[in-house]
């Protein structure tokens, strides 16, 4: 039986590595950081939480994703084109820092980018 893409990236605790590589990138970029400008320390790691669950269940692993679908959550947030290709900048960034093979590279970045309809606004 072929292992699943959370298992060949590792499970949970480096999907979690990926997150806590990720969001520090995203939230001092300064084109993505007015995102995080007012937030808590509680809520951003309610936010931390929510995205290494969304990344494990997306990724095929044995993890519930409590949040709201892509589009309720970020809705009137006003992500733009630009935004969105920042954002993936830091993504690949973040995969390349793991060095996450191309072919799970590929995988991670298809169902990253199956959101972009849900969340780009402007």
């Amino acid at each position: 039986m072929a292992k699943s893409l959370y298992e060949r990236l590792g499970g949970y605790d480096a999907i979690t590595a990926v997150a806590n590589d990720l969001l520090p990138r995203l939230s001092s970029d300064p084109l993505l950081g007015r995102f995080w400008a007012h937030r808590g320390a509680d809520g951003v790691a309610r936010e931390k939480q929510l995205l290494i669950a969304f990344l494990c269940h997306a990724a095929g692993g044995p993890v519930y994703y409590p949040g709201r679908d892509m589009k309720l959550s970020h809705k009137g947030m006003g992500i733009s084109s630009a935004d969105w290709e920042a954002f993936m900048k830091h993504v690949n960034a973040t995969l390349d820092a793991f060095s996450v093979p191309p072919t799970e590279r590929s995988e991670v970045v298809a169902f990253i980018g199956g959101t972009r309809g849900d969340i780009v606004e402007a």
